[in-house]
């Protein structure tokens, strides 16, 4: 049996969880989420508390306990809390705003590129960061990947799009390689 699935999510105050069909619904301050659940497993809401169990023993069942405990603990905190994804712009030149349902970046091509924003999500950008905010862990993480392909850094000067608290591994260049290798000969 999967470890993280035998662990129970709590739910904190503010946060109602209720079983409609073969889906669960958990509703909070910030809204409201549903998922639904395979038919594997057998999800009870016990108070404070909702438990996943699985319903017969295999493979596929072992992988999904896990999972799917995980991703009812994701859709409390993201109703009573919330998830955020901060992205950072580097780069001479490079900004972004928000206009309307789009969020338009200047990263470097001959043109603007627009990205549809999501109407779940919340975005803020000024000239050099990029904040997203949402209640489905899901959305705001594919949101940001989207952003972020749009031109990932690069590891010789460290330009593009990066995550707040991502570390770019740097690369010497031809000039460096060069200078280092004359001082061996």
């Amino acid at each position: 049996m999967s470890r993280i699935g035998r662990q129970p999510v709590n739910l904190p105050d503010g946060v109602e969880a209720k079983l409609d069909g073969s889906a669960i619904v958990v509703t909070g301050g910030k809204g409201s989420l549903d998922r639904v659940i395979p038919g594997d497993l057998a999800v009870k809401v016990e108070g404070k508390q909702i438990i996943v169990e699985p319903k017969r023993k295999g493979k596929s069942t072992k992988a999904m306990h896990g999972t799917y405990r995980a991703l009812i603990a994701n859709m409390v905190v993201g109703v009573s809390d919330g998830w955020k994804k901060e992205l950072e712009i580097v780069g001479t030149g490079y900004r972004t705003e928000v206009k309307g349902d789009k969020l338009v970046l200047t990263v470097g091509f001959s043109h603007q590129i627009k990205l549809d924003i999501p109407k779940a999500l919340n975005i803020k950008a000024d000239k050099t960061s990029i904040v997203i905010e949402g209640m489905d862990k899901e959305l705001v993480g594919q949101f940001a990947a989207e952003v972020r392909a749009v031109r990932p850094p690069e590891p010789y000067k460290g330009k593009g799009i990066k995550y707040k608290d991502e570390v770019i591994r740097r690369k010497a260049g031809k000039a460096a390689k060069a200078a280092e290798g004359a001082g061996e000969a």
